[in-house]
């Protein structure tokens, strides 16, 4: 297995654009990829959900992560899930050909492994079992909210990072108490946790969090760039950032990836709002506008508070 360091910071869920005959639209994924380095990104998480992995082909998944890690060029690492077959065996199958796009990391569906009934010792069993069956491979865990969530346990985590095959976990707890508890049970191994939730960002990274991987990073990954590298050094700016990305989260309530994809339209990307999770046809007019009431709202808070005089060290 290559020695890879998962590194702090931001690594945005990314969106796959599709073409307005469904087809994949490389064309704007590469753009893509190209603005999310732009803002300064840390690494790209793709083929998650975001990327609407339940809907593509294990075809389409494999040429995404592949065709991601080729254009990031080493710019940053790439990590990406495709994790979502109900049998074990058609999942190591997806699993290694995730592997073999030559990702840095290939991030497992914490639902995928075990039921809603079913224990953590199922869990453990095929986790292991997969280790063997799939050796070599860094791995990633990702509690992704659909079917089901599945929140990995302190101990059940411990494990992971005692094996030292796992450098990623994706936290969608939402809960201080629970990423304080994961820290405390990974501490001193490689395993970092990346919160999705915007609104406890900046208390869990004073926790010992490694940083951000959600939804907002497609609206706003500038910012949270920004609190990831400056949340201990510059105080005033990582509460001011903080205050702003906490209710500006609350767009992903709204229609996402739509509204996401509208957003980046708006800025310049050339995305078209076809989605195959939503009908883009549904996204109404008073959505645009609040799409683009956030944007100019954005706008005015960068002029405010992120100039180098409002920086408080």
């Amino acid at each position: 297995m290559k020695d890879v360091n998962i590194p702090n910071g931001v690594w945005p869920t990314m969106l796959t654009p599709f073409t307005n005959s469904n087809e994949v639209d490389y064309g704007a994924l590469g753009q893509l990829v190209e603005w999310y380095i732009a803002q300064g990104v840390h690494g790209l998480f793709a083929v998650c959900q975001s990327s609407e992995m339940f809907y593509l082909s294990l075809e389409e998944r494999v040429g995404i992560a592949r065709f991601v890690k080729e254009k990031a060029a080493g710019r940053v690492p790439v990590i990406a899930s495709g994790h979502i077959s109900d049998g074990f065996d058609e999942q190591v199958e997806e699993l290694q050909c995730m592997a073999d796009t030559g990702v840095d990391a290939v991030v497992l569906v914490s639902n995928r492994f075990a039921g809603p009934e079913e224990s953590d010792e199922v869990w453990l069993n095929r986790a292991m079992q997969l280790l063997d069956r799939v050796p070599n491979v860094l791995f990633g865990i990702y509690e992704c909210p659909y079917p089901y969530k599945r929140l990995m346990t302190p101990k059940l985590l411990k494990w992971c990072a005692d094996t030292g095959r796992f450098g990623f976990l994706k936290d969608t707890s939402c809960d201080l108490t629970h990423i304080a508890e994961k820290i405390d049970a990974v501490k001193g191994s490689p395993l970092k946790i990346f919160n999705a939730n915007s609104a406890t960002l900046l208390e869990s990274l004073r926790l010992g969090a490694a940083g951000f991987s959600g939804v907002m990073a497609n609206f706003h990954p500038d910012l949270y760039v920004r609190l990831t590298e400056c949340w201990d050094l510059e105080t005033y700016t990582a509460e001011m950032i903080q205050s702003f990305v906490g209710p500006a989260s609350l767009i992903e309530l709204q229609m996402y990836p739509v509204n996401a994809k509208y957003h980046l339209q708006k800025i310049g990307l050339p995305l078209a709002m076809h989605c195959r999770t939503r009908e883009s046809s549904a996204f109404r007019e008073n959505q645009r506008f609040e799409v683009e009431q956030l944007d100019t709202l954005y706008y005015l808070f960068k002029k405010q508070f992120m100039t180098k005089q409002n920086v408080n060290v």
